[in-house]
């Protein structure tokens, strides 16, 4: 958001317009947020979105899943396992990432969450 993405803001656009949820993992807002007066967008954008907490249960299930995909980013295995626990309740999820092959290889795992092989499309931005 921060970089203005017109392919991000078309998607979100898209998205409210539809009436679809758009969740945002608290990591994900941690690592975007660094000049809140210089946010304006990003902040009107989050307004829009329902934040999701990084409780222990899911900041566990985020480092057992870096484990067994040799991967590291934990927030980036966070945002696989909200994915997950929204495909569980939706039809569709769509997963915005600038990492998406990290994001394949996160739910491409079947050990840990069923579910993660589900999601629908990863949109790489």
């Amino acid at each position: 958001m921060d970089r203005r993405s017109r392919d991000v803001l078309s998607t979100l656009h898209s998205a409210f317009a539809d009436g679809d949820s758009v969740l945002v993992p608290a990591g994900v807002i941690g690592q975007a947020w660094r000049k809140p007066g210089r946010q304006a967008l990003l902040s009107r954008v989050l307004r829009r979105c329902d934040e999701i907490p990084l409780d222990g249960s899911a900041a566990r299930l985020a480092g057992q899943l870096c484990g067994q995909t040799g991967t590291n980013d934990v927030i980036d295995a966070s945002v696989a396992v909200a994915a997950a626990n929204a495909r569980s309740r939706d039809n569709e999820v769509v997963v915005l990432t600038s990492d998406g092959d990290d994001m394949r290889t996160l739910v491409s795992t079947r050990t840990l969450v069923s579910t993660l092989n589900s999601i629908t499309r990863i949109v790489e931005v």
